[in-house]
């Protein structure tokens, strides 16, 4: 399993505390140590929607440019995640072929279980 996010971020601290207590080995990336490439967040966009990936309540993304946040679409919100990773909502799970981002412990069990 392959998590991606901030080591900081409460939600990420969380999705992996909740990880290890059900076992669960993962490898974790650090956005701020290596910002994922363009086809992974092409790939992660494809598979959860760009709206989803794209996080609107982060201070980022309320600090961008008014021109940044206007028209956007996928080809437009992946360039911006790009140039800023913390744009991304957190955590990004990869788990076998799905992607999962953010993380409720009720919705990790089920999805877990699949």
């Amino acid at each position: 399993m392959e998590v991606y996010g901030i080591k900081n971020c409460d939600t990420v601290k969380k999705a992996l505390k909740w990880l290890a207590s059900q076992n669960i080995t993962v490898q974790f990336h650090d956005f701020k140590q290596q910002s994922p490439s363009e086809q992974q967040i092409t790939t992660w966009a494809d598979a959860v929607g760009w709206q989803q990936l794209l996080n609107k309540r982060s201070t980022t993304f309320r600090n961008l440019a008014d021109t940044d946040k206007t028209d956007l679409d996928q080809a437009k919100a992946i360039q911006l995640m790009l140039a800023q990773p913390t744009l991304i909502k957190r955590p990004v799970v990869e788990y076998q072929t799905q992607v999962k981002v953010g993380f409720k412990a009720d919705d990790y069990q089920a999805w877990l279980q699949q």
